[in-house]
């Protein structure tokens, strides 16, 4: 994948070294391809064209017939059930088929991949990630995940359930926008050190840094 340089990867994990220096919870940040492949989609997407191409045989069957019949030397015949029902369920098939080698190509899947469906797989998928690298693994249960999906265009910030009770959901949002505006520009590894930043900030005004606060959570940037 590669989205990052060495040099931008130092550049997040300092903004989270100097984020915590105030603060006793701990920011982990991820930044992934995408959350998910998405093969349900192209198969409903296939699904649907092989649909479409039946019912439409089934609406005007003379052209696709008369079709046929030309390609067959322009020889037409009286159509029998078992042939125009075999015909339908051919059709269905190769329209199957193409769909699903279509939309097997990743540009093309991501577009017509529905926006609330990716942002529920890019919630989902952060959840996870939060699940297995922050979650309950700190003493106060103080962890943060910053995430962000470079193929959805989304981006994520889960809290502990301690943070959370406290800090509003609508807090984080000054956050996501001043790095989204980062990255919007192209600015990747600056966006998510200003994402750290701010968060650095609201963890700081209710969880202050104790005297014997030890660094508990890598202060890396994990690429997925």
């Amino acid at each position: 994948m590669g989205y990052l340089s060495q040099d931008d990867h130092t550049l997040v994990s300092n903004a989270v070294a100097r984020a915590e220096m105030t603060t006793s919870g701990e920011i982990v940040t991820v930044l992934a391809d995408r959350s998910d492949s998405y093969a349900d989609v192209a198969l409903v997407w296939a699904a649907g064209l092989s649909f479409t191409a039946m019912s439409l045989f089934a609406m005007l069957p003379q052209p696709f017939l008369d079709l046929w019949d030309g390609l067959i030397g322009g020889w037409s015949h009286e159509w029998t059930t078992g042939e125009l029902a075999s015909m339908t369920i051919g059709l269905g098939l190769i329209a199957f088929v193409l769909g699903w080698l279509a939309a097997s190509w990743d540009p093309l899947r991501f577009a017509l991949t529905p926006g609330p469906v990716k942002t529920a797989r890019t919630h989902a998928r952060a959840i996870k990630h939060f699940k297995v690298g922050a979650e309950r693994r700190t003493h106060g249960r103080t962890g943060v995940l910053l995430y962000l999906s470079m193929r959805e265009h989304r981006a994520e910030i889960v809290a502990d359930e301690p943070i959370a009770a406290i800090v509003p959901a609508e807090v984080w949002g000054e956050a996501m926008a001043d790095m989204l505006g980062e990255i919007r520009q192209g600015r990747v590894a600056e966006g998510l050190a200003v994402g750290v930043r701010d968060v650095g900030k609201v963890l700081s005004q209710h969880f202050p840094r104790a005297d014997d606060d030890e660094n508990e959570l890598p202060d890396r940037l994990i690429e997925v």
